[in-house]
């Protein structure tokens, strides 16, 4: 596979920035973000930052959805899709991926994070610095694991999930979609409807659709 020489990256905030910083690591020269939020001449480091993007995409270049939002990054997906570009796949060098585990396009693997061996993460997904996704998981599309969370071996979680920073999914446990799990939170056992669960053990807080 030849090396990308160019990155599109959509959106500009925090986890924009975690994106063009693995790009970085792995070597890719020329970054731009497009953010609709941008001001005249904005920069991000070195690099421009525009409103829109209207022109074909030069060759060599790919395209980053990078909202932290799983819903805006199906979007951002999308829009790329719509157009027929590439979507990019970015693994940090710092970052393991075990023996016969697959990652969707657009999908974000961090710093230091891992996605063990025969793992399964779906398109669109973001897998944050420090992040675990161990043995035999399924990963659904557009759900984050956010920073230091650790998924353990043969849990599935599903699509549109937030897996909040520092949190854990024990073994096995199964996720369904539209599950934000918080910060710190242990997921003990199956969280089988959509919604907003917290604590150690974990807990319903707010009751969910995809809707909302």
């Amino acid at each position: 596979m030849r090396p990308l020489e160019g990155l599109l990256i959509l959106g500009c905030g925090g986890h924009a920035r975690a994106v063009a910083d693995v790009a970085l690591a792995l070597g890719v020269k020329h970054l731009c973000f497009v953010d609709h939020h941008a001001r005249p001449d904005e920069t991000c480091g070195a690099f421009p930052v525009r409103r829109s993007w209207d022109e074909d995409l030069s060759q060599g270049w790919s395209v980053m959805p990078a909202s932290g939002d799983g819903a805006r990054r199906q979007a951002q997906c999308d829009w790329v899709d719509q157009r027929g570009w590439p979507l990019a796949t970015l693994v940090s060098p710092t970052a393991t991926i075990g023996f016969g585990s697959t990652l969707g396009v657009g999908t974000f693997v961090g710093h230091h994070a891992h996605v063990g061996p025969l793992a399964s993460v779906g398109i669109g997904c973001v897998v944050n610095t420090g992040a675990i996704v161990e043995h035999e998981c399924t990963i659904g599309d557009f759900t984050h694991i956010s920073i230091n969370a650790a998924v353990a071996g043969r849990c599935h979680v599903g699509q549109f999930c937030f897996i909040g920073a520092g949190s854990t999914v024990i073994d096995g446990v199964k996720i369904a979609d539209g599950v934000t799990l918080g910060a710190g939170a242990c997921a003990h056992r199956d969280l089988a409807e959509p919604g907003v669960y917290v604590g150690v053990p974990t807990r319903k807080l707010i009751k969910c659709t995809l809707a909302c």
